[in-house]
């Protein structure tokens, strides 16, 4: 969907740049030098951690890397919420690293339930609330890493949010995530959506996976399915209540304002569209702050994500109806099998509940 005319300027300059990713016009040729350069760099510093003249640090517990190589909104997140998920029901203690991007400041800092998005960041507030495992963010993950060990000694595998392009910190387990888009245009930052370029084959700790309804790079990998588990006033979601399909459905009968401040939101209102909503979209810049409320007291309901709702405080007043949907995000079984054929068991559990030392 075309970013409308009356958006900012800096994000129509951004929609009409990755609408060029998806194809090699002129925009996307005049950015080549560019991106030569940025891929010149990128391929030097790895060659630098290949070598040894930087060095990687290993964690004391087996990790897993979730990130893409494609730029924006491919599926990272609920992909380590998936993947925290199948940890906990397979008898492992899962932690979680984060950058936080967003957040003031780049330290470490152990994610609290009361923190703030622009003291931790919005994504790691989110997998904290999702997934119930300790979080710590910070600039150098491996850092981040210790110190959420230190915090957590029962954590035995740590799973970083993003990351892959973190060659300080080794890991022992990729998942790669792609999207619809696959590949884009094939091209490198800025001239193209690729981060790195896309390895001729996986490697032998790398899982592809796809949210999308087909493969969409030559790579083998599973396919996840997205869905609305249904939404939750704001003032229960922050009570902890389950998302409700009738609720969902009942909203089927009214306009409704969908609001996402996501890389590509398109997808989030295509999902309500597909569910029977008749909505009017309002598109915001990913990671927006909602330090103004994008809509006005006229408005009867509106629905976010939970990546938005998390920067909407319950005690905040608001003036309508708000509405948070919860989007499921389930990888095929072959996925699960596939990663923890590439972990340690988990350490056994002692008749009192503890981990042994």
């Amino acid at each position: 969907m075309a970013e409308p005319v009356s958006a900012p300027w800096p994000r129509r300059a951004a929609a009409a740049l990755q609408r060029s990713w998806a194809h090699r016009g002129g925009l996307s040729d005049a950015l080549l030098p560019a991106s030569w350069l940025f891929g010149l760099v990128a391929a030097g510093r790895r060659q630098l951690f290949a070598a040894g003249l930087r060095s990687r640090s290993r964690l004391p517990v087996p990790v897993i890397v979730v990130g893409n190589l494609v730029v924006g909104g491919a599926g990272k997140t609920p992909t380590t919420i998936a993947v925290v998920e199948l940890l906990g029901r397979r008898g492992y203690v899962a932690g979680i690293v984060s950058r936080g991007y967003g957040r003031t400041g780049s330290n470490v800092a152990l994610v609290a339930s009361d923190a703030r998005a622009d003291e931790v960041g919005d994504e790691p507030l989110l997998l904290q609330r999702r997934t119930g495992a300790p979080v710590a963010v910070g600039a150098d993950r491996v850092a981040a890493g210790h110190a959420l060990l230190r915090a957590h000694p029962r954590v035995d595998v740590i799973v970083s949010d993003d990351g892959l392009q973190h060659l300080a910190l080794e890991r022992d387990v990729e998942v790669l995530v792609f999207d619809e888009r696959g590949a884009g245009n094939g091209r490198l930052l800025p001239a193209g959506p690729l981060r790195e370029r896309i390895p001729a084959a996986l490697g032998p700790r790398q899982i592809a996976l796809y949210n999308a309804a087909a493969a969409t790079t030559a790579l083998p990998g599973y396919l996840a399915q997205r869905s609305l588990a249904g939404v939750t006033p704001l003032d229960a979601w922050w009570a902890g209540a389950a998302p409700s399909r009738g609720a969902l459905e009942a909203l089927r009968d009214r306009e409704v304002l969908a609001v996402a401040g996501l890389a590509r939101p398109e997808r989030f209102f295509a999902m309500l569209r597909d569910d029977g909503l008749r909505i009017a979209e309002r598109p915001l810049g990913d990671h927006a702050d909602f330090a103004a409320l994008p809509w006005t007291g006229a408005t009867a309901d509106v629905i976010v994500t939970e990546k938005d709702a998390i920067k909407l405080a319950p005690t905040r007043p608001l003036g309508t109806r708000v509405w948070v949907a919860r989007l499921d995000f389930v990888p095929e079984p072959g996925f699960d099998s596939a990663l923890l054929a590439m972990l340690p068991p988990p350490p056994r559990i002692g008749s009192n509940g503890n981990t042994p030392a």
